[in-house]
């Protein structure tokens, strides 16, 4: 969120009226429903604006201020009951520095001499629902969420069903006595939960509850109406201070933890006194480090002023207290062990290593698996099955490792696939490119949807009725997985499925056998082979004019890349250099260059492709190349179509232009020669302005085209 300030009163009261909202709305869904729609990164990141504006703008503060209330309101199902003791929240820190002015701020109130020392309690803050315990006679008699931090939710009833909270307290406990802490859920017991829900759901046909976090799931289970339920739920309990006290046991927040642990409540296993501020960072280091293994979620990590006697005399500035702070994480970052490298093959072939990872919670989501992106990835980081990794997740972006922190422990490397996981076919890599792709692109199943659908779309072989859902249902079922099995459906199959008509059935084969004879250049665009596209393949058809001709060059290009040898010195790039090189004078076609002649090669020379590409041709004959031209003077010539075409569509546009021997481009280049710029014309044509290049609009073209008739 930006740090610039409004330059004036009325903008600085309007941004600050939008804040008190927003947040508002956030804490209800957060406290209220246990529905955040936002991280707590972001939701921090509100909070701290408020406080930038209040602080520039201090008699613009709101009655409704964030920085003035606690939580939300109470849920309605619940009783409401007045706190003995406000609970209050935590102001944060994000930083060592924001740490260290907390302790001056705490020497400076206290007027402490420079040789004072500050001791501090460190302690995890973890990601729970706040719930304040109340005892009498050293019996359990209340339970209060947190609520708005004056008036709590009376969840007694229920947190009698958490094993972790002692129903009595021991002869030395105080008459009256409040144990605060926080409600929670551990990793384990909450996948442990969403799993039961769902097989019990599973029973009865109905969609699954499946909690989102943790925290949520500790706090929905918390507030149940029936005890019972929250009884079936793996809640646990971690105490952290006291409430309300008729006396205390110890002159420190060091001892009274201690004590608070002696009667049975369980307290943070890491923490700590600080004698320095140093070692409170040291201890928040370590914290951090361990966090994917402990067995519950936190956020960041809480100082306290270790002696009491401070703690009241430096009391509470509006919704927190002056002794303590949460020294937050980074947003959005966690460290968690590397278990495996997977290869995912996408619907257009691409290999994408992710890795697998021990499950860890980033920005209030558990996450499983991360993006390693490439293979040039994997060597910058140096990752290998084991390692352990900081992990990164921002907004909605899938979670990315950035950080290998075991990079010199010994271990096997681990090496990137030379075959497609999926289907076993060569995986290449172009020069020039990090990603390496499955060559067969035709039989690959990770990719056979997305082939088929460009098959039979309306540039390529244009098989009414054969949209992507029937694909998808086809491949499902085992009717289609290559495209000649597309030419083998039959009516009587069709109608044996539910839902299809003999009308419908019989149109879709009649609209499938319409396409038998395709053109030769929708054909070579139909099979999908990378940078083939429509132009590409118009030019090819053209060159070659029949399916013979043109796999008798494809021929020669085969037997010439096995033929090249790597020379003595020869990098593997400068090698696929010279062999894309030569495969174009093989091509031998117009526009079309290296790079396109090594893909066309490299697809047939996948024994994969070639064969369903032959089985293809058992069902379906291309049709050789008829191409007339007029003589006009755009013939040779390249065009490009931009802006919105009043007269007639792209299409024809297209067509006109081939008609006239121009060749039709996507794009504007320093090889375009002409631009027809329709209505709505922007980048393309201010960008032909700027290379020189002329431009004419719609009319201007239809007076080329009348010329030439």
């Amino acid at each position: 969120m930006t740090t610039d300030l409004p330059a004036d009163d009325s903008a600085a009261a309007a941004e600050l009226e939008a804040l008190a909202g927003t947040i508002a709305h956030h804490n209800r869904l957060y406290h209220t429903d246990d529905a955040p729609e936002i991280s707590d990164a972001d939701y921090d990141a509100l909070v701290r604006r408020n406080a930038a504006l209040e602080q520039a703008f201090p008699h613009l503060v709101r009655a409704d201020s964030p920085s003035r209330h606690i939580g939300a309101a109470p849920a309605a199902h619940l009783a409401k009951v007045a706190h003995a003791r406000p609970m209050t929240s935590l102001d944060n820190a994000f930083s060592d520095a924001e740490v260290e002015e907390f302790v001056a701020r705490v020497r400076r109130f206290l007027r402490l001499p420079d040789d004072e020392a500050v001791a501090l309690t460190a302690e995890p803050k973890i990601d729970g629902l706040s719930c304040s315990l109340r005892y009498e006679n050293r019996e359990l008699v209340q339970a209060l969420t947190r609520g708005d931090g004056t008036t709590g939710e009376d969840v007694t009833a229920n947190v009698r069903m958490i094993a972790d909270i002692p129903a009595t307290l021991p002869a030395d406990a105080p008459d009256v006595f409040e144990v605060r802490g926080e409600v929670y859920m551990a990793k384990a017991d909450f996948a442990a939960l969403n799993a039961r829900l769902a097989d019990e759901a599973a029973g009865t046909g109905k969609e699954a509850r499946q909690f989102a976090n943790p925290r949520n799931a500790a706090a929905g289970s918390l507030r149940q109406k029936d005890p019972a339920v929250t009884a079936g739920r793996p809640l646990r309990f971690l105490a952290h201070g006291l409430g309300e006290a008729s006396a205390i046991p110890g002159d420190t927040q060091a001892a009274l933890v201690a004590a608070i642990r002696s009667w049975g409540f369980p307290v943070a296993q890491d923490f700590t006194r600080a004698a320095s501020l140093d070692d409170a960072l040291a201890t928040y280091r370590a914290i951090e480090a361990a966090r994917a293994d402990l067995p519950f979620d936190i956020d960041g990590v809480v100082y306290k002023v270790d002696r009491l006697d401070w703690q009241e005399r430096l009391g509470f500035v509006a919704r927190a207290p002056r002794w303590a702070i949460a020294h937050k994480f980074p947003a959005e970052r966690a460290q968690t062990t590397l278990n495996a490298i997977d290869i995912q093959v996408g619907r257009t072939g691409k290999l994408t290593p992710v890795a697998k990872l021990e499950p860890v919670t980033v920005g209030g989501v558990v996450v499983r698996n991360a993006t390693l992106h490439n293979a040039d990835e994997i060597e910058r980081l140096g990752v290998r099955p084991g390692d352990r990794v900081v992990l990164q997740r921002a907004g909605d972006v899938i979670p990315q490792i950035v950080e290998n922190l075991t990079r010199d422990t010994p271990r096997d490397a681990w090496h990137f696939p030379t075959h497609c996981p999926e289907c076993g076919s060569e995986a290449v890599r172009e020069v020039g490119e990090v990603d390496w792709r499955c060559s067969g692109g035709l039989v690959c199943p990770a990719q056979a949807v997305e082939r088929l659908r460009h098959f039979a779309s309306r540039h390529a072989l244009d098989i009414e009725g054969l949209g992507i859902t029937n694909i998808e249902n086809f491949y499902a079922d085992g009717l289609i997985a290559r495209p000649a099995d597309i030419f083998r459906l039959t009516t009587e199959t069709l109608l044996a499925r539910e839902r299809w008509a003999d009308v419908s059935a019989r149109n879709l084969i009649a609209a499938i056998d319409a396409k038998r004879a395709p053109p030769l250049d929708r054909f070579l665009f139909a099979l999908g082979i990378r940078h083939v596209g429509e132009v590409t393949a118009r030019d090819l058809a053209r060159r070659w004019t029949s399916w013979a001709a043109f796999r008798a060059m494809i021929d020669a290009g085969t037997a010439g890349r096995d033929a090249m040898l790597q020379a003595i010195g020869e990098s593997d790039d400068k090698l696929l250099a010279r062999t894309a090189k030569e495969l174009a004078a093989i091509v031998d076609t117009k526009q079309v260059g290296p790079e396109v002649a090594l893909a066309l090669i490299d697809f047939f020379a996948e024994e994969r492709n070639d064969a369903a590409v032959a089985d293809l041709l058992t069902e379906i004959a291309p049709a050789d190349v008829v191409h007339e031209t007029r003589s006009s003077e755009v013939s040779g010539k390249t065009v490009v179509f931009t802006g919105t075409l009043e007269t007639m569509s792209r299409d024809e546009a297209k067509a006109q232009a081939e008609s006239l021997g121009a060749r039709v481009a996507g794009s504007v280049s320093a090889k375009t020669d002409l631009v027809i710029a329709g209505p709505g014309a922007g980048s393309k044509a201010k960008k032909a302005a700027d290379l020189g290049i002329r431009v004419i609009d719609e009319a201007g073209w239809q007076a080329i085209v009348a010329a030439s008739a």
